[in-house]
């Protein structure tokens, strides 16, 4: 081979190697926009998924005006004083022992401060009672057809009926409405709407907001008290009353 073949080979392949490495350039390249489009496509993924959970998120992270945790415009007022200066809130499990020991109790002081103070009832079913949501949700289904109060206090009358059971009380409980005379295809659909079970996870995560962690937990003008007995409950009601 002569000089001048040797010199034309050593250039092809210095060519050749040359297109070689921009070859491996050009995917390196390809690689590197491949990859950043799919971060782009994952950014893009996570806002939007953001924005839907925050479009889509618990009631209970947005306050209305004039709202708080403690209260809510659709919270339900078992009594109201036309001042409005003294509130006692009362996060309750329907099928909770200690709030059915509380029960008398407190229908004792709505007696005695009726026109004084301002009475809410919120639901906060606690996970281990079996039909503790489904008695919320029962209540609820009431509410809506403005009988909360009725079925507030059957619940508690009859919780040694159902209460402590692994067996779901669903048709005591429609029982219980249809004694009370309610529209019952009303009913029924409200005890089986999302949203009824939406409304009492509402007030669960106000209350866990608040550090509710048991029930019944009391709220006297937004602050948390844990009266031992009637004449406790009494001194600390008039002293908000004396305020």
């Amino acid at each position: 081979m002569t000089t001048s073949e040797n010199r034309t080979k050593a250039r092809r392949a210095k060519i050749d190697s040359m297109r070689a490495k921009d070859r491996r350039k050009d995917t390196r390249r390809r690689s590197l926009m491949a990859t950043l489009a799919v971060v782009a496509a994952f950014v893009l993924v996570a806002v939007a998924f953001v924005f839907i959970e925050r479009a889509t998120s618990d009631p209970a992270d947005t306050l209305a005006a004039g709202e708080s945790r403690y209260v809510r415009a659709d919270s339900h007022r078992l009594q109201t004083a036309p001042d409005g200066k003294v509130t006692l809130v009362e996060f309750l499990d329907f099928e909770c022992e200690a709030c059915l020991s509380y029960f008398p109790l407190v229908e004792s002081l709505r007696e005695q401060y009726e026109g004084k103070v301002t009475f809410v009832a919120r639901y906060f079913p606690i996970p281990s009672h079996f039909n503790a949501e489904r008695a919320a949700r029962a209540v609820e289904a009431s509410a809506q057809q403005g009988r909360f109060d009725d079925m507030y206090k059957k619940m508690y009358e009859t919780q040694k009926q159902w209460g402590e059971k692994r067996v779901p009380a669903d048709p005591l409980f429609r029982g219980f409405a249809e004694e009370m005379g309610l529209d019952m295809a009303a009913w029924d659909k409200a005890y089986d709407d999302p949203a009824t079970l939406a409304r009492v996870k509402k007030d669960v995560a106000d209350g866990e907001a608040l550090g509710v962690g048991g029930t019944p937990t009391f709220f006297l003008n937004e602050k948390k008290i844990q009266p031992q007995s009637e004449e406790e409950f009494k001194a600390a009601i008039d002293a908000a009353l004396a305020g």
